[in-house]
């Protein structure tokens, strides 16, 4: 009986232990996507009926310009995230009355009180999209709504606050998806703080 407890009270603190040597800005997940186990096909195409009816290329895929109409999302570059060679160095000038956020033409960048956010790339690249993420992870940051579940605030026009209210089952297939599709290597910009605003002069 004691050597059970020793070694259930080893198996705590060795948990304890890991969680607490975690780095706080790196990936939790050391190995890239395509060592993970398949996900079955119901689960795929669960995840992709939710990325696809949540909106998900909305924002997460780069728009172009359409000859017969308006612009639309590029499904070659299918949830890639922000151009990272489309730069934008500062905030757009808005009134915050008559406006108060505006959009890249891409709309992957948005502009507005918080600064710019960028939005990421969430295809399954290991080093710039979600190859090194876990389910985990994904989950709670969007339960959370902070970069890899602990990190900085995710920004707007992130709909985090609906997100959220995805059940764990549902998340997971959303992921399984992601971890599908085609990686794609683009490094998405970190966000740009807001422009202090100028004082009067006297």
């Amino acid at each position: 009986m004691k050597r059970l407890i020793l070694a259930y009270l080893a198996a705590i603190l060795g948990t304890h232990a890991a969680l607490a040597a975690e780095p706080a800005a790196a990936p939790v997940a050391t190995k890239p996507a395509a060592a993970k186990p398949a996900a079955d096909a119901e689960t795929l195409a669960r995840g992709k009926y939710l990325v696809t009816v949540a909106g998900c290329n909305d924002c997460h895929t780069p728009w172009v310009e359409s000859p017969n109409g308006p612009p639309h999302p590029d499904m070659t570059r299918m949830l890639s995230g922000h151009p990272e060679s489309f730069t934008i160095t500062a905030p757009a000038t808005l009134d915050g009355k008559t406006w108060q956020m505006a959009a890249a033409p891409t709309n992957t960048a948005w502009s507005g009180p918080w600064g710019v956010s960028f939005t990421a790339n969430l295809t399954p690249d290991a080093e710039t999209g979600l190859g090194q993420w876990t389910e985990q992870t994904f989950i709670q940051t969007i339960r959370t709504g902070r970069h890899l579940g602990r990190g900085r605030q995710i920004l707007p026009p992130m709909p985090i606050p609906m997100y959220k209210h995805f059940t764990d089952e549902d998340l997971g297939a959303m992921f399984a998806f992601l971890q599908s599709i085609p990686a794609i290597k683009n490094r998405v910009p970190e966000p740009l703080p807001p422009v202090a605003p100028v004082p009067p002069a006297h």
